[in-house]
């Protein structure tokens, strides 16, 4: 098992894609709210340094550090990567949807689609080795998860609460305080997870 938060996705045409995505949309929504480096990295609490690479394209970052940025510029982390819906209806096809996690033993998080922020629903699809686990940071106020488990069994821990959900099963987690997902059997976990974060 891993005990690793900011697990990136492995180097190749994803993480190229989603680098390029990020440098773009970054830099756009920066200038657009006319924040500094400085301002923002104080705001996301990540490191001037790491913004700079993020918006030449040559850092990798992980979930949580997208995250960060998203939440500090009012924005959801499917506006960074391009798979945020535009009005009326918009197709985001199989090629164009980002892996942002990977594994140690090969499992994968895909943003399968999301709204736009900073009121934003996210719909995830995560296959899980057996041994792998992810931990996630605090998500905002008010921040719901929703679980579907497809195949196998998915353990969820969220503050001093777990929760082990079967295949075929459902589960709710109220997710702004740290929590992780793991698969703990002894074959490949697949559930699918929508995220909503609604800002009163």
């Amino acid at each position: 098992m891993t005990n690793k938060v900011n697990i990136t996705t492995d180097p190749g045409a994803d993480a190229q894609f989603i680098s390029q995505a990020v440098a773009t949309k970054l830099k756009a929504y920066r200038k657009e709210q006319k924040l500094s480096l400085d301002e923002l990295s104080r705001r996301a609490g990540i490191s001037k340094g790491m913004l700079v690479e993020m918006e030449k394209g040559l850092a990798n970052p992980s979930i949580a550090s997208l995250c960060k940025v998203a939440a500090a510029l009012g924005i959801s982390v499917a506006d960074i990567v391009n798979v945020a819906s535009p009005p009326a209806v918009h197709l985001i096809e199989s090629q164009d949807i980002p892996t942002l996690w990977t594994g140690p033993k090969g499992g994968t998080a895909r943003l399968l689609a999301g709204t736009s922020g900073p009121n934003m629903i996210e719909m995830w699809r995560w296959e899980m080795q057996p041994g792998e686990l992810f931990k996630a940071l605090s998500h905002p106020n008010g921040t719901y998860e929703l679980f579907h488990v497809e195949q196998g069994e998915l353990r969820i821990e969220v503050g001093e609460t777990e929760l082990v959900v079967p295949t075929g099963c459902s589960a709710v987690a109220r997710t702004d305080v740290p929590h992780l997902y793991a698969n703990d059997g002894e074959s490949r976990l697949v559930f699918m997870m929508t995220v909503v974060e609604l800002h009163q």
